[in-house]
């Protein structure tokens, strides 16, 4: 009695893993769009899978990508799927780890460096312009005597597998074109920049002070109000970019005195150009400030900041918050 038990057992969960791993399942729309970001993890994708009907079970789905090593392996890009598919034919298909479409991700406050580093290193990208200098990737583009940073856009770029790299830099760049012409079209009057490479500029200065989205205006009041008044913008990112490879994670009361034309707390106004790949908040920022009349701000240590009218009141919020010494110590 025994074998036949255990038997029905062994056939029941057969059947069962049968239907959760091979029979297929009729897809909400086709074709199916599944899109994986670059830090998208196996888990994740099943989970979401599971949650729109697509799999019958994610843990089956994790432990088969596990024995298959795809945990470790599993590549960015867009999966399409017509008609109905199984969680085999997933597993296949993101195994075989060639997308649809394949997706390339700048990330906002990048420089111009750490973009050319992320698209040479894309393996979907065809690379043409690995080996030019900055001077020749610009000719290419268009764009003659102009400096490349903050020119192009922070986004996650979806592109078919083998496009060129050019071709990625121009929808780069036309995207920011088209998000600078928006932001300098809504502005604020009276700015105390006059041309949208102004605003790309202190778009980028903000976009460097703070991830914080909450911040961010009353981060681009303070550089405005600094520069209405004729005070120096005295922003440490400035300062580091102008440092180059000198800087090593670590600025000193040297290097905010050693002048170079990024030097806020040495030299007036904006900087000659962007120091970073600013994105949609940061130029929203640069182009509608906060009303405020903070003149200071310090990091609170929790991402956010702290903003002062007063040069006593931004000195007890250093003592507060850099020193971490009360205001009755």
């Amino acid at each position: 009695m025994w074998p036949r038990i255990l038997l029905l057992a062994v056939l029941t969960v057969a059947a069962w893993l049968s239907w959760v791993v091979i029979i297929p399942v009729d897809l909400p729309q086709s074709p199916y769009k599944l899109t994986i970001g670059p830090n998208r993890t196996l888990g994740q994708v099943a989970r979401s899978l599971a949650d729109e009907g697509i799999i019958r079970n994610r843990n089956i789905m994790m432990l088969l990508g596990r024995a298959q090593g795809m945990d470790r392996k599993i590549k960015a890009g867009l999966y399409q799927f017509n008609g109905s598919v199984s969680m085999w034919n997933i597993l296949q298909r993101l195994a075989d780890g060639h997308p649809d479409e394949a997706s390339l991700t700048v990330i906002e406050g990048w420089n111009f460096r750490q973009l050319r580093q992320a698209i040479d290193r894309n393996p979907d990208i065809v690379h043409e312009a690995r080996d030019w200098s900055d001077a020749q990737l610009l000719q290419q583009l268009g764009l003659n005597d102009i400096r490349p940073e903050g020119l192009f856009f922070p986004s996650t770029y979806l592109f078919t597998p083998g496009s060129s790299d050019l071709e990625l830099y121009r929808r780069a760049y036309a995207t920011m074109q088209q998000k600078l012409e928006a932001a300098w079209a809504a502005r604020k009057p009276d700015l105390p920049y006059h041309t949208p490479y102004e605003l790309l500029i202190m778009a980028s200065l903000v976009e460097k002070e703070t991830s914080l989205d909450a911040d961010r205006p009353l981060v681009a009041a303070v550089f405005v109000n600094r520069l209405n008044k004729g005070m120096r913008l005295q922003t440490d990112p400035s300062v580091i970019y102008g440092m180059g490879t000198a800087y090593q994670g670590n600025i000193s009361k040297a290097d905010l005195r050693r002048d170079t034309p990024y030097n806020t707390y040495t030299r007036n106004g904006l900087t000659p150009t962007p120091i970073s790949l600013p994105g949609q908040a940061a130029l929203e920022a640069a182009a509608n400030p906060a009303n405020s009349s903070a003149l200071y701000f310090v990091a609170k240590g929790d991402g956010s900041s702290y903003f002062s009218e007063t040069l006593e009141q931004h000195n007890q919020a250093v003592r507060k918050y850099i020193l971490k010494k009360g205001s009755n110590d």
